[in-house]
């Protein structure tokens, strides 16, 4: 991308050559890339080496969790027989495209990881669950396998399973009931995948972009990993940055990037006053709030957000919030797993409410009835899920708290000066599905890989 220094690139490691390839490198290119694994170099690392390598970088998962690799990893090999190992490439977020990415630009250095964490814990049947939508990702990941395959590359098939659920879909246990024959919807735990997952074996489920960075530290270890990032976030790690921002795609980060510098990096535009972090199931903010905050778990926490599944949209200056939180709670609502009277009928009460008050038609007292659905669905689902949609909401309320005492009033909010024909104030660039969250013609290069501190 234009005005990209070599310098603020140097740390670029996932995204490593992305500028100078296509889609779908062939085998040959990936080794010149990434170099090839210690084991096609007569130094094999696999089972405990590999998990203590794992542990002792302080890798965490990338899918939005974030909870430590190396104990999923010895938490599945620690259990008798053999295990499974689930690689989740279904990136059900509708703001991340940073899997995508991945997985169509470098597609071997995930089957690479795939490969070592399968050997590691023990693993005889591994699934690449990929959602049946995207067709040239599959087609690009396929031809990946059958380059591996024709090579001899690894000892376990991995098996491409391709998915149609919606949002809910990619949670780890409605992957395992689906696997299982089962819908792609969540299930109650206990028992969590790792202890009975995929017929009924121990099963590791894992992001891609998380295996990604399994393979890169086989290859060059735990310090390597640790020489990039803090040590409350070391290495680095994918985000989509969309929204009002001039340049939307994928970046590369290391940990303890402040999230200033990355709407910096991405050159938000001026008067961006809120921004939506982590994605669906984040929080909104003034953007004052998070800029000088590390861009990380612990570090996002000083502010009640997270990163989810590393999404950053800044909001369109002008645009009204509770719009645009309305919008994503009816989405939400809709791709429930309906398998609980909070999902049925919580989250659509809240959606109604939430759209009533955008609009500026509010029946009632719509923010003391949020608040009072608020507190009767936390904590009470069958899932997550419902959890999510009300954190999501319950943040725009906060940080909109003008705007929707104005919209409570049948005003207009702060952010706009006119409506549209259905009463909504009028939106700039919208998150919802079908918006345009992030140009597909930029999406899937990196933006650059930024180290703490740097001010683009």
């Amino acid at each position: 991308m234009g005005g990209v220094t070599r310098q603020a690139c140097a740390v670029a490691r996932l995204t490593a050559g992305w500028d100078d390839a296509g889609h779908g490198i062939s085998l040959h290119d990936h080794h010149r890339r990434y170099g090839e694994l210690p084991s096609s170099r007569g130094r094999a690392i696999g089972g405990r080496d590999l998990i203590d390598q794992v542990a002792a970088a302080g890798l965490t998962g990338r899918g939005g969790a974030g909870f430590p690799t190396g104990a999923k990893m010895q938490a599945v090999a620690g259990r008798r027989g053999p295990a499974a190992l689930i690689a989740n490439g279904m990136e059900s977020e509708p703001a991340s495209e940073k899997d995508k990415a991945l997985l169509t630009r470098a597609p071997h250095l995930v089957l690479d990881g795939i490969e070592l964490a399968a050997r590691a814990i023990g693993a005889t049947t591994v699934c690449l669950c990929l959602p049946q939508r995207r067709r040239k990702l599959i087609a690009i990941v396929t031809e990946a396998v059958r380059q591996r395959q024709q090579a001899r590359t690894g000892a376990v098939p991995v098996e491409i399973r391709e998915l149609t659920g919606g949002y809910v879909a990619s949670e780890e246990t409605a992957l395992v009931h689906w696997l299982n024959g089962g819908m792609a919807k969540p299930t109650a735990t206990p028992p969590r995948p790792f202890e009975r997952g995929v017929g009924k074996r121990p099963t590791m489920v894992a992001n891609v972009e998380t295996l990604a960075h399994v393979a890169l530290i086989a290859r060059h270890g735990a310090a390597w990993f640790r020489q990039t990032g803090v040590a409350e976030a070391p290495g680095t790690m994918l985000t989509t940055v969309t929204g009002a921002v001039a340049r939307p795609g994928i970046y590369e980060i290391a940990g303890g990037t402040r999230t200033g510098d990355l709407l910096a990096a991405a050159q938000a535009q001026s008067g961006v006053e809120a921004v939506l972090v982590g994605g669906y199931f984040g929080t909104w903010h003034p953007v004052g709030q998070v800029t000088g905050l590390p861009f990380t778990k612990p570090g996002l926490s000083r502010a009640g957000a997270a990163p989810g599944a590393g999404v950053l949209f800044a909001l369109q200056p002008g645009t009204c919030g509770l719009a645009e939180a309305a919008r994503i709670l009816r989405y939400l609502a809709d791709e429930s797993a309906r398998q609980c009277g909070p999902c049925m009928f919580g989250l659509p009460a809240i959606a109604s409410d939430l759209s009533q008050l955008a609009a500026r038609h509010p029946q009632g007292d719509p923010l003391d009835r949020l608040q009072r659905r608020f507190r009767q669905i936390a904590g009470r689902g069958a899932c997550r899920h419902p959890d999510g949609a009300v954190r999501m909401a319950e943040s725009a309320l906060t940080a909109f708290a003008a705007d929707a005492r104005a919209h409570s009033r049948g005003g207009l909010c702060l952010a706009a000066d006119s409506v549209s024909r259905d009463g909504l104030c009028l939106p700039g660039r919208a998150l919802s599905p079908g918006a345009g969250s992030v140009p597909r013609g930029r999406a899937l290069s990196p933006g650059l890989a930024l180290s703490p501190g740097h001010h683009p």
